[in-house]
C-alpha cells in the first residue's frame, strides 16, 4: 500500500508515530515560512505542516502544490499547538510534520471548488461529475445508497430469498413504458429490448420452483424525465410463490422498517395504514398522497349540484363530482387565484371557483348564485372561519380528484405547510381498479401491467363491467413519493387470456408477444406475489434530497444525457452497415 493510514484516522493516540498518507490537496495556508496542507481523502481530512527550517527542499516542493494535486506525504504526527485545535473533525488534535513529498499527479483549476455549498450549475456538476463526487455530501449519499442494498441483502438472505440476475438482452413486450431497442448484427431486422423490469422472468423463477426471489434489478425505459425518473433506475425487485397479499406486505413493512431504523435512527410502526385507492383519490386526489398535513377534500356535489350555478348543475347531470379544499392562514390576490385557475387548467379541469370566508358572510364571483342557506352548509361543511379560502372544482370525478390534488400539493408547497422535520410516513394503497379507460386510445389500459391478478369476487364484472374489477395490487408510499407496487399475479392461464381479451389483445398477439410465459403457466405455476421498491427513490427520501440523481453515480439529465461521457452519441457507418440500419435524415 501507497499509505500506512486514511486521512481521517489519525487521533491524539498517533503522536510520534511515523505515518505516510495518500490523498488531494483540499486547501493550502501560507503562513509566513510555515506552509499547512489540508490532505483529503474520502475518510475526512489531515493538516500537514512543512517548515522550511527543517527541510528546505520539501518547503520549495509544497510552494508547487495546488487545490486538487494528489500527493503522498511521509512525516510524524504531532499535536497541535494549543489555541490551534480542531473539536469538528476527528484528526483535529494532531497535524503531520512533514519529511517526505511526492507529488503523484498535479491538477489543472477546478471548475468549482470542491465543498459541499459551492455555488454551482447542476449541468457543470455533472459534466465534472468525477469533480462533483469528491465532495463529502456525495458520497455521504453513495455510501447511504450502499448501506441500504447491504441491509436489504442481508434481511431477505435471512428470510430465504436467492439473488438470481435475469437477463439484459430481451423480447420487446408492452409493460406500459416504451422499450430501448437494440438491432441484433447476427438476426437482421430483428431487435432485443432492455428491460423496463424483470417481471416475467421472475414469474418464471416461481413457476420453476425458486419460492423466493430477489435482485437488485437494473431497469430501463424510454420515457419523460422529471426529478424523481431516470431512463435507468434500479429497483429492489421480489417475488415469492404461495403467499398472498399480506404476506408480502408484511415482509416489506419489516425490510423498511430495518432500512429506516438503520440509516435514520428512527422505529417506525407497523404495520403500516392502509387506505383504498377509492378513499384515497377522494380525500386527496392522488393514489400516492403526502399524509403529513392535511387539506383534505369535503364533497360539495349534493350542496351545489341543485345551486343555481348553471356549470355546477351541468356537471352533476352529467355525473360529475364538485370537491372542494379549505385553506387557513393565506390572503390570496386576484392575481394569486387568476394563476391557480391557470394551474389547474393544466391538469384538465375547466375552471376553479374561489370563495373566501369573511365574519359577515363571504367573498366571491360564484356568491351571488349561491342562497345565504347554501352559503352557511359549504362553510359548515370545510369547517371554514373567517379568513379562510375555500376552493372548488366541478368536473368529472378523476378530472377532478387529479386537478384538486396537484392544487393541494402545490398550496401545501407555496404555504409551507409540509413539516421540515425528519417525519417519516408511510403507507399502502391498495383496491386499485384493474383498468383504466385510455380516451387517446378509446380502449382499456392496465393500471399496473397486464399480470396483475384481479379479485375473485370481481370477476363476474369482466365481460360487462371491466372498471369494476379491483386488483389485487399494492403500492407503498413514503412522504408522498410512491416507493414501490406490487401485485399478485396470475398464475392461470385461462385467467391472463381474460385479462388480455380485455386490453384488446388477440390469442394470435398475446402468443406472439408473451407465448413463453402463457406456455409455462400449462406446467403448474403456484400462486405467486411480488414487488419492487425503487431503491433511488428510498435513496432520496432517507438522505433528504429532492432529485434522485443526488443518490445516483452517473444519471442523466431530464433529456436522457450524460453531460460527462457526451452519451448519446453517433456511431461510425461501418457499426451501423454491420447491424443492417440506415439513419434517415430529419
Amino acid at each position: 500500500m501507497l499509505r500506512t493510514h486514511h486521512c481521517g484516522e489519525l487521533t491524539a493516540k498517533h503522536i510520534s508515530n511515523k505515518v505516510t498518507l495518500c490523498g488531494w490537496v483540499d486547501t493550502r495556508r501560507d503562513h509566513g515560512n510555515l506552509i499547512f496542507i489540508d490532505l483529503r481523502d474520502r475518510w475526512g481530512k489531515t493538516q500537514l505542516i512543512f517548515n522550511p527550517e527543517k527541510n528546505r527542499e520539501i518547503h520549495c516542493t509544497a510552494e508547487k502544490l495546488r487545490s486538487e494535486f494528489v500527493v503522498q506525504a511521509r512525516g510524524v504526527v504531532q499535536k497541535r499547538p494549543e489555541g490551534t485545535l480542531n473539536p469538528k473533525i476527528q484528526t483535529g488534535q494532531i497535524e503531520v510534520e512533514v519529511t517526505e513529498l511526492q507529488i503523484l499527479n498535479a491538477s489543472e483549476v477546478p471548475p468549482f471548488e470542491i465543498v459541499d455549498d459551492s455555488p454551482v450549475s447542476e449541468e457543470i456538476r455533472l459534466k465534472y461529475r468525477y469533480l462533483d463526487l469528491r465532495r463529502p455530501a456525495m458520497f455521504k449519499r453513495l455510501q447511504t445508497r450502499h448501506r441500504i442494498t447491504k441491509i436489504v441483502r442481508d434481511y431477505l438472505d435471512e428470510h430465504h430469498f436467492i439473488e438470481v440476475e435475469t437477463p439484459m438482452l430481451t423480447k420487446s413486450t408492452p409493460e406500459g413504458a416504451r422499450d430501448f431497442l437494440v438491432p441484433s448484427r447476427l438476426s437482421a431486422g430483428t431487435f432485443y429490448a432492455l428491460p423496463q423490469s424483470p417481471q416475467l422472468f421472475k414469474q418464471i423463477l416461481m413457476i420453476s420452483g425458486f419460492d423466493r426471489y430477489f435482485q437488485l434489478a437494473r431497469c430501463l425505459r424510454d420515457e419523460d424525465l422529471r426529478a424523481d425518473r431516470q431512463p435507468e433506475h434500479t429497483q429492489i425487485d421480489i417475488e415469492m410463490s404461495f403467499v398472498s397479499e399480506d404476506d408480502i406486505i408484511s415482509m416489506i413493512e419489516g425490510l423498511l422498517a430495518r432500512v429506516i431504523k438503520a440509516i435514520r435512527g428512527v422505529d417506525v410502526k407497523t404495520p403500516f395504514p392502509r387506505l383504498s385507492y377509492q378513499d384515497t383519490m377522494n380525500r386527496f386526489g392522488s393514489d400516492k398522497p403526502d399524509l403529513r398535513f392535511g387539506l383534505e377534500f369535503q364533497d360539495a356535489t349534493s350542496l351545489l349540484g341543485g345551486s343555481e350555478l348553471k356549470i355546477f348543475q351541468e356537471v352533476v347531470k352529467q355525473k360529475g363530482v364538485v370537491k372542494g379544499l379549505s385553506v387557513s392562514g393565506a390572503n390570496f390576490s386576484r392575481s394569486d387565484f387568476d394563476r391557480l385557475i391557470a394551474f389547474v387548467q393544466g391538469f384538465g379541469a375547466k375552471g376553479l371557483a374561489w370563495i373566501k370566508v369573511a365574519a359577515d358572510g363571504i367573498e366571491s364571483p360564484i356568491g351571488k348564485f349561491l342562497k345565504p342557506d347554501e352559503q352557511k352548509k359549504l362553510i359548515t361543511l370545510f369547517r371554514a372561519k373567517a379568513g379562510d379560502t375555500i376552493f372548488l372544482i366541478a368536473d368529472q370525478w378523476l378530472t377532478t380528484c387529479a386537478a384538486l390534488g396537484a392544487l393541494r400539493n402545490q398550496l401545501a408547497g407555496e404555504l409551507k405547510l409540509i413539516p421540515q422535520t425528519k417525519e417519516l410516513n408511510l403507507a399502502w394503497i391498495v383496491d386499485f381498479p384493474l383498468f383504466q379507460w385510455s380516451e387517446e386510445e378509446k380502449r382499456l389500459d392496465a393500471v399496473h401491467h397486464p399480470f396483475t391478478a384481479p379479485q375473485e369476487a370481481d370477476l363476474a364484472f369482466f365481460d360487462k363491467e371491466p372498471l369494476k374489477v379491483k386488483a389485487r395490487a399494492y403500492d407503498i408510499i413514503f412522504n408522498g413519493t410512491e416507493v414501490g407496487g406490487g401485485s399478485i399475479r396470475i398464475h392461470q392461464e385461462e385467467v391472463q387470456k381474460k385479462v388480455f381479451h380485455s386490453l384488446g389483445i388477440t390469442d394470435q398477439d398475446a402468443e406472439g408477444k408473451f407465448g413463453f410465459l402463457l406456455r409455462a403457466l400449462r406446467f403448474g405455476a403456484p400462486p405467486h406475489g411480488g414487488i419492487a421498491i425503487g431503491l433511488d427513490r428510498l435513496c432520496a427520501i432517507l438522505e433528504g434530497v429532492e432529485s434522485i440523481r443526488d443518490v445516483i453515480a452517473f444519471p442523466k439529465t431530464q433529456k436522457g444525457s450524460c453531460p460527462m461521457t457526451e452519451a448519446p452519441s453517433k456511431v461510425s457507418d461501418k457499426q451501423l452497415k454491420e447491424l443492417h440500419l440506415q439513419i434517415k435524415p430529419s
